[in-house]
């Protein structure tokens, strides 16, 4: 009977500990890869709803080529950005960071930090009051990280971290919405164009170096889109009907700055951290050829009003176009959900000009072969 008692207490305890770890398995796979996001309205899935702040994209006719066909948040007419990009890798989309959703294991997939109205600067946005600046962006990061440590243990929280996959967006606001926000602004008073783009370097080289000190590994960093060629930019700084003069300057000169800059981090760290997406060569391509892609137009937003629907925002009162997949951009400011999986291709799958040292293709099959 003893016998008997101590191999049934034995095969319950072998049964029990399948069960445990079948049960994480199916919570985490191995292969599965936490993504993580920060940055400004190109890449915010909802944070600011939770936020006073006019920077919010919480009411129709937002979301309306969503799933679900409500506003959440996104600033597009469907997917954004983060969300064609989980896809592509398999994972689930990441929820915004202020969800109440975003607990227990769904923690595991990642989390979205971004933030309607941020720049770089902790002074970008001000007129947006209540958004999370970058500097807060990483506070919950590290909040975040404490969080996960209570599920899966400290090792597993670093080594989840440092395996996941980052995405910044960031940069476009320090001009649109600071620089060139009026004219004779603070900035531009203080700063040349030329020495106001190298500033902006500086401390985003800082920020970028305080991600890697949080356990960021892969970080995919976009540059600005074409600032001077967006419907708002159109309508208010068009230069004889065509894109800004001085915003496609300031965009010429921030985005090589940028590459050059990841270039020397990763020197400097020894690996190829930092992985820069040409995002104002992506734009480019169909702003200066919509009908290669399958646009009627790059120039009028499919929602607004005024020249090029590119003047206010985007609301239930706006012009709004039937078909959304005709229009290169949703809103005054923002690609449509067809844009942003255009620019999803280039970094899943881009040459060299696209993304150096390479496309998130050749990231996933390199870091999938490294034990």
């Amino acid at each position: 009977m003893e016998i008997t008692s101590s191999s049934t207490f034995t095969t319950c305890g072998m049964i029990l500990g399948l069960a445990i770890a079948i049960i994480i398995a199916n919570v985490q796979p191995a292969d599965a890869r936490a993504f993580f996001v920060f940055g400004d309205s190109l890449v915010d899935s909802g944070n600011n709803n939770y936020l006073a702040t006019t920077a919010r994209a919480d009411s129709p006719p937002y979301g309306i080529d969503y799933p679900t066909h409500r506003a959440t948040g996104r600033f597009s007419n469907g997917l954004n950005i983060p969300d064609i990009i989980s896809q592509r890798i398999g994972s689930e989309p990441t929820l915004p960071y202020l969800s109440p959703q975003l607990t227990g294991q769904r923690l595991l997939v990642g989390a979205n930090f971004a933030s309607a109205g941020i720049g770089i600067l902790n002074d970008t946005g001000i007129q947006f009051l209540n958004i999370i600046r970058m500097y807060r962006q990483f506070e919950y990061f590290q909040e975040y990280q404490r969080r996960v440590s209570a599920l899966i243990g400290s090792e597993g929280t670093k080594r989840l971290v440092n395996q996941a996959l980052i995405l910044i967006t960031v940069g476009g606001n320090d001009f649109v919405n600071n620089y060139y926000l009026v004219p004779y602004s603070a900035r531009s008073r203080q700063y040349s164009l030329p020495n106001y783009v190298k500033y902006l370097i500086s401390e985003y080289r800082k920020l970028l170096q305080t991600l890697y000190k949080l356990g960021a590994r892969r970080v995919l960093v976009t540059g600005t889109g074409p600032l001077g060629c967006v419907p708002a930019e159109l309508a208010m700084r068009g230069t004889n009907g065509g894109c800004s003069a001085e915003l496609q300057r300031a965009a010429s000169l921030y985005n090589p700055q940028l590459v050059q800059m990841l270039r020397e981090l990763n020197s400097k760290i020894g690996k190829d951290v930092f992985i820069a997406a040409n995002t104002e060569r992506m734009h480019n391509d169909f702003v200066n050829n919509p009908q290669a892609f399958g646009f009627t137009t790059s120039k009028i937003a499919c929602c607004g009003q005024g020249p090029y629907n590119g003047i206010g925002l985007c609301t239930q009162v706006s012009n709004l176009c039937p078909n959304r997949d005709q229009y290169a951009f949703w809103d005054p400011f923002h690609p449509s959900e067809k844009a942003n999986g255009i620019i999803v291709e280039q970094i899943m799958s881009g040459s060299p000009d696209y993304m150096s040292p390479m496309n998130l293709s050749a990231i996933m099959a390199l870091d999938n072969s490294t034990p």
